[in-house]
């Protein structure tokens, strides 16, 4: 790698890290207004106080200003394990993005910067985070740590994906899923970001996913879509050629003509997955490229606070 080829790579890894403070930061000066006043004064500092845990270190000048009862935390200690999995499947790397497009106005990228954003509020929190990628293979695996220099590592490797072009890949979700769940032996919370386009057995997949819970893991999926086109089917009477992004498939086809079949047949879709998560009570949130990374980081907090 020459000179130049290492400093654009260093900007770009350091325009990812800087672009998910600046997002972590404006969520936590707007905490104020949300259900979680009382986080942003010392945000990595301290933790909410359980009942039964010992009172020693409870702040009581926080408890004045709040009237919550937080515990001071200490440099060393880490109150949670998060493993992160990115689905890398070709589907995930739609819609191709145009000149002047934002790296995350598709599904890959939205996915890599929301997992970049999670990782800087764990990281705040002094908080171990892991991460898994796959798509026809099992891409990357890195177990749960806290340290600095894990932290880079974790964020060079979500870079990796923006950088590398996305040859035509299917999905083994319900194989590496399954793999993610063996090596996941400690307790934690596991964060999926998945288009959940497996063309697989929906059975054998929510029984993957039910596999995550082992250990009595918390499971939170994030369904990355692009809800204009792929859940509204929102086109042009043009005629156009859509092709299958993981088999290569290609049909030719005016969208009129099955738009409202496609969206009743992707909302009752959309509709079973919810059901079948709630049934294994496992946190299902839909999300859209276009959407802003708050629903991201509040899902998150909510779901630590149920974790305990």
């Amino acid at each position: 790698m020459n000179i130049d080829s290492q400093i654009a790579k260093i900007s770009s890894f350091q325009h990812l890290e800087l672009l998910a403070n600046q997002i972590v930061e404006g969520f936590i000066s707007g905490m104020h207004k949300s259900p979680f006043h009382g986080f942003s004064a010392e945000f990595a500092e301290h933790k909410i106080y359980n009942a039964g845990e010992s009172t020693k270190h409870i702040d009581w000048k926080l408890f004045a200003k709040t009237d919550r009862l937080y515990t001071k935390r200490f440099e060393e200690e880490t109150n949670l394990r998060c493993h992160l999995i990115l689905d890398n499947s070709s589907s995930m790397h739609y819609p191709k993005l145009k000149e002047g497009q934002l790296f995350y106005e598709n599904k890959i990228g939205f996915s890599v910067l929301a997992s970049a954003v999670l990782m800087n509020l764990l990281k705040k929190q002094r908080d171990a985070v892991g991460l898994s990628v796959y798509s026809d293979t099992y891409e990357y695996y890195a177990p749960e740590k806290g340290s600095e220099r894990h932290h880079r590592m974790l964020l060079n490797q979500l870079e990796g994906i923006l950088q590398t072009p996305k040859e035509t890949k299917t999905t083994d979700t319900i194989t590496y899923l399954h793999h993610i769940a063996e090596k996941l032996h400690r307790r934690s919370m596991v964060i999926l970001f998945t288009d959940m386009f497996q063309g697989e057995d929906d059975e054998r997949l929510f029984k993957a996913l039910q596999h995550l819970k082992h250990n009595k893991h918390k499971v939170v999926l994030f369904h990355v879509i692009d809800k204009k086109t792929e859940f509204r089917f929102d086109f042009d009477n043009a005629p156009r050629k859509f092709i299958d992004l993981e088999t290569g498939e290609q049909v030719n086809l005016f969208a009129e003509n099955v738009k409202a079949e496609y969206e009743k047949l992707v909302e009752a879709y959309f509709e079973k997955v919810a059901n079948t998560c709630s049934q294994y009570k496992i946190k299902y949130v839909p999300v859209s490229v276009d959407e802003k990374f708050e629903k991201i980081l509040t899902t998150y907090l909510v779901e630590k606070q149920k974790f305990g």
